[in-house]
């Protein structure tokens, strides 16, 4: 006898694994009805709505193209204009900004502070050549517009493709 026929862990050498029922296993079973019950609970719900915006948020960003310009809007509530970076580069837009959230409320017997920070940062492609002296920002109740004018050999680039029918 060889001492390697000796030690455990080369005793399942050369044999075939066997994949156990899981319906006998009561552990098995009951990790799975836990895990149908976590998931069935958080189903439907934002998960901002359990732990606020402390692990960041994502504004929505809409992106418009005309012959003429690019928009680009993005829904920006509870921020100033001083909390926003905008920065523009060759071929993206990127925006960024940090939301800070703070709620005190005093009574004769209680004090009660909830504190939420939260940064988003979206880079947006332009697909075209931008004319960087023209670009206008507007922020105005929560909505920042961007007017990004097209560059005039941008403009003449665009050609109408004609759909035929069959």
């Amino acid at each position: 006898m060889k001492f390697r026929d000796l030690v455990p862990w080369g005793a399942t050498k050369g044999r075939v694994p066997v994949k156990h029922d899981e319906t006998k296993d009561p552990f098995t079973a009951l990790q799975r009805e836990v895990n149908e019950v976590f998931n069935g609970f958080f189903r439907g719900f934002d998960i901002d709505t359990f732990w606020g915006s402390a692990i960041g948020f994502n504004p929505s960003v809409n992106v418009a193209e005309t012959d003429k310009e690019i928009q680009v809007t993005v829904e920006l509530p509870g921020l100033d204009e001083k909390d926003i970076d905008v920065t523009l580069t060759k071929d993206t837009l990127t925006l960024k900004g940090e939301k800070k959230t703070e709620k005190e409320d005093k009574g004769t017997n209680y004090y009660h502070m909830e504190r939420s920070y939260g940064s988003f940062a979206r880079t947006v492609a332009l697909p075209c050549a931008i004319d960087d002296t023209k670009v206008e920002a507007e922020f105005k109740k929560g909505i920042l517009t961007i007017k990004l004018p097209k560059t005039p050999e941008a403009v003449k680039d665009t050609k109408k493709v004609q759909i035929k029918t069959g």
